[in-house]
């Protein structure tokens, strides 16, 4: 049974423009809330418009992020890592998926208006303070409709957008430099994964996760492997008929006997404020080899590499665990 999606609601043409806006702020507010309406909006959006292709891999890396904050309470990393590891972790993931989602959001309605309106109004993404860049990418993708070059656009947006306030930001960082994840960055247990009905599983893994660069070119091998692979069809089914709910029974329940609860019963909303916001692309900081094209990976069914993988971090929990009984047992002497 075809899963349903959140519907855009209409809003007729003779409004005046603070009306629009603020149609527009109160749809981002409501699908912001946390990571499950997240990840239905960006997919009930590419139900209206399937040309804005970014739209669904957006919702299929949301899935992913949700069943990362679901590990953080059970399974292997709920052992592995400390409470304030965890904590530490879960607001990395919800930050920057919130940013995400608070800046591209508002272009897809803008987008989705212009259709129904019948001419473009990008000239609104200023009141969301959305990139300059942005700005030319959607005016351009309105008169060429060039679908490949919009989605890496997208794609180059979101990294540079989380880079700074995100990535970069004294808080979070300090999380990106702790040992535990530089060990997982290390034997790339970093992985987004496509599932699909029958269990296979699809994906890519990111060296590097610090470097704009290495997520630019992973978020391109992720589109060429959903668009651009004889997959699509089979993940589509899978995005369709099971309900997101943040949890590992969605994708791999069974593959190493792990799983985690449903986000909504282990974490409560999230309440953000959003800080100043910089224009990243005035700085002159568009790298022209961004839009390089990617070859499709030699490799991208990864479910016998994904188990492995999980293996691997199943072996360090149990070594961290017995280091921690044998540090216990001599002091305790």
């Amino acid at each position: 049974m075809k899963r349903t999606y959140p519907n855009i609601p209409s809003i007729k043409e003779d409004k005046p423009l603070c009306y629009w806006i603020m149609m527009i702020r109160a749809q981002v507010r409501d699908h912001n809330k946390d990571n499950i309406s997240r990840t239905m909006a960006y997919q009930g959006f590419f139900d209206l418009h399937c040309e804005v292709r970014w739209s669904l891999l957006a919702s299929l890396v949301s899935r992913n992020a949700g069943w990362n904050m679901t590990d953080l309470k059970g399974g292997i990393l709920g052992d592995l890592l400390s409470r304030r590891c965890r904590d530490g972790l879960f607001m990395t993931y919800e930050r920057a998926n919130w940013t995400i989602f608070e800046d591209a959001y508002p272009q897809l309605l803008i987008y989705h208006y212009s259709v129904q309106a019948g001419t473009e109004m990008f000239h609104l993404l200023d009141e969301f303070q959305v990139s300059s860049f942005m700005k030319t990418e959607w005016t351009y993708f309105w008169k060429n409709g060039d679908i490949d070059r919009l989605v890496t656009a997208l794609i180059i947006n979101e990294q540079n957008l989380i880079q700074e306030p995100v990535i970069l930001d004294p808080v979070y960082r300090r999380v990106f430099t702790s040992p535990l994840f530089l060990v997982e960055d290390r034997l790339h247990f970093s992985s987004v994964l496509f599932p699909t009905l029958d269990g296979r599983l699809y994906g890519a893994s990111v060296h590097g996760f610090r470097s704009l660069d290495n997520r630019i070119l992973l978020g391109k091998k992720l589109y060429r492997i959903l668009f651009h692979s004889d997959h699509f069809t089979d993940i589509m089914k899978w995005a369709d008929t099971v309900e997101p709910r943040g949890t590992r029974r969605e994708y791999a329940e069974g593959t190493t006997g792990t799983s985690s609860p449903e986000l909504r019963s282990v974490y409560d909303e999230v309440l953000h404020h959003l800080r100043g916001k910089r224009d990243w692309s005035k700085d002159g900081l568009v790298k022209k080899e961004w839009f390089d094209p990617v070859d499709l990976p030699s490799e991208v069914e990864i479910k016998s590499w994904f188990v492995q993988k999980e293996k691997q971090l199943m072996r360090m929990n149990g070594l961290v665990k017995w280091v921690k009984k044998a540090l216990s047992l001599r002091y305790s002497k």
